[in-house]
């Protein structure tokens, strides 16, 4: 079997998947020039071309981009067996992979109970990386976002959206009493402009959505939202206990997105730790306050 040299790879890997040599060396301990010199070298002995040097960083060119991929998934199998091997003789492990937003402003703050109730279980939160199911993970269970996804999935928490903003915006942008009064306020936009023109619509009110940023992040978006910085639509659910301590404040409880939630998917023959974290995590979404 001809292969590259492995420290190589392993840099490329990096490099590729977050398409910068400084977050690669960030994530590896190393330098950048070192990852550089790693790519370089590859590069060497394939006799092709990564990346496109830049002024301003690195772009993948298109065998990069095969490449990349290739080594993502096999460094990941590798790095999956290595779990499953290293479990065997450590303690109890179980692994969840969860979006970012979820684990900042619902799960997070929980965690300490689990760990409280289960000393013996390791917790392992990955990213799921647009993954479907858990094994696509890598993990044992797996909460998504969206319209019912196949295989076990049962629904944890409702995803509706409603219009919310901080007490201390309300109280210099206010009263805000009909939706229509949204119009003359600082929206704030998750992604795009159609979930805020799509909730207005639908409760009569016409004419151009308000300009406002746009988060490519939920998290970012809802850390403005705390600041005062304007009114974001967010998932009721997920910001539970921001409204119980009166940091957030919903407006209207007219909602978008009813028809979604957020799921929990369980993967095939679940080991005695990750049926007790899935348990656990019935549990606390029952225990979540009103979601109205």
């Amino acid at each position: 079997m001809k292969l590259p040299p492995l420290p190589t790879l392993r840099a490329f890997e990096a490099a590729a998947r977050r398409e910068s040599f400084l977050q690669a060396a960030t994530e590896l301990g190393m330098t950048a020039a070192a990852v550089s010199q790693h790519v370089k070298a590859l590069e060497d002995w394939l006799g092709l071309a990564l990346f496109e040097r830049r002024p301003r960083g690195v772009r993948l060119t298109a065998d990069g981009r095969e490449l990349g991929a290739a080594c993502s998934e096999g460094l990941g199998h590798i790095a999956r067996a290595a779990d499953r091997l290293t479990a065997r003789n450590s303690m109890a492990r179980a692994s969840l992979a969860c979006m970012p937003s979820v684990v900042t402003h619902w799960l997070g703050p929980r965690l300490p109970r689990f760990r409280a109730a289960h000393p013996e279980i390791q917790v392992s939160i990955v990213y799921p990386l647009g993954a479907q199911t858990p094994d696509e993970a890598g993990a044992d269970l797996l909460i998504c976002h969206g319209n019912r996804p196949p295989g076990r999935a049962e629904r944890i928490l409702p995803a509706a959206t409603r219009p919310t903003c901080a007490p201390s915006y309300l109280k210099r942008h206010g009263p805000i009493t009909t939706p229509a009064d949204l119009m003359n306020q600082h929206l704030l936009h998750d992604a795009t402009e159609a979930a805020w023109q799509s909730w207005l619509a639908a409760r009569g009110v016409q004419g151009p959505t308000p300009a406002g940023p746009l988060y490519a992040d939920f998290n970012l978006l809802v850390s403005s939202v705390l600041s005062g910085l304007g009114i974001g639509l967010c998932p009721t659910a997920l910001i539970s206990d921001h409204l119980a301590t009166g940091r957030l404040t919903v407006l209207f409880d007219e909602a978008a997105d009813e028809d979604k939630a957020y799921w929990l998917l369980s993967g095939a023959d679940l080991s005695e730790p990750a049926a007790v974290l899935r348990d656990w995590l019935r549990v606390e979404a029952d225990m979540s306050p009103a979601t109205m």
